[in-house]
């Protein structure tokens, strides 16, 4: 049995057209114990074009986030009055970008739907998603130092309950066939962790790397090591699974490393509390 998945999108995301029931119907299949729906919430973008006042970048620069979170938000709450399968079902987001509107993000946080949020930084200001990005033509150095200037300051908002896949950008760095070397990251790294664990929040083994070229999850097994030498407890596990395929993708993989690391537990959220699963 797996002990969880705590990130995973279905068709309310616009890089998804997984039904939430097939991604249900595959995490009960694979013996997951808690399933976590959290759909993207781009706060950057979060109402409709015409209030910024700027044009699309690309065909995928989406707008009107807000209507994605309230069926988002529907969907969620069937599901967990639907469901008769014996797994515990938890209503989430991944909330892109909450630096773009600390104010904005605060409001959602009052909606009582909601037991689960990711925080996530997928662009920079002014910057597209790092998906996006031409490595080819950018400085990587000066983009990982901008993304984790961001990363702090959504760190020391600290209104979140797990911060997402923290070594994000290495995603997408690592298939342009560019290597990073971690070391000269450590302090910065290390602030965003000290942030954290002041709040008292956690962070997620985004899994979803050991599937791809990168070929570890995000954050890695050197940044697990930090956090818990640090003093960090709380941790999440999520595939990041956008098909039904890979729900529960890596989760195996991520709690075998959690637990090499030190940690004994694994956390997931109701209500924004926080459940122990011993590893």
């Amino acid at each position: 049995m797996l002990p969880m998945d705590c990130h995973t999108h279905t068709d309310c995301s616009p890089d998804s057209d997984a039904p939430a029931a097939a991604m249900l119907a595959s995490a009960q299949a694979k013996g997951i114990g808690v399933y976590a729906l959290t759909d993207h919430i781009e706060l950057c973008r979060f109402w409709q074009q015409g209030f910024y006042d700027v044009p699309a970048r690309n065909e995928e620069d989406f707008f009107d986030y807000a209507a994605r979170y309230e069926r988002a938000m529907q969907q969620n709450q069937m599901a967990k009055a639907l469901w008769r399968g014996d797994m515990q079902i938890i209503s989430g987001i991944e909330m892109g970008e909450p630096n773009a509107d600390f104010a904005l993000a605060e409001s959602l946080l009052q909606d009582k739907r909601l037991d689960f949020v990711i925080a996530s930084l997928h662009e920079l200001p002014d910057k597209l998603d790092f998906y996006f990005l031409d490595y080819a033509q950018e400085d990587v150095d000066a983009l990982l130092n901008a993304y984790f200037s961001e990363l702090l300051r959504i760190c020391q908002w600290g209104k979140f309950d797990v911060l997402g896949h923290l070594t994000y950008p290495l995603r997408y760095i690592a298939q342009a066939g560019i290597t990073v070397d971690m070391a000269q990251w450590r302090e910065p790294v290390a602030e965003c962790l000290k942030a954290v664990i002041r709040n008292r929040r956690g962070i997620e083994i985004n899994t979803s790397g050991y599937s791809q070229s990168y070929g570890k999850p995000y954050p890695d097994r050197e940044c697990l090591e930090l956090y818990k030498d640090l003093g960090g407890s709380i941790l999440s596990l999520g595939s990041d699974a956008h098909a039904p395929s890979a729900v529960g993708g890596g989760i195996a993989q991520g709690a075998a490393l959690a637990k090499a690391c030190g940690f004994h537990k694994v956390s997931y959220f109701l209500r924004h509390e926080p459940h122990d699963i011993e590893l």
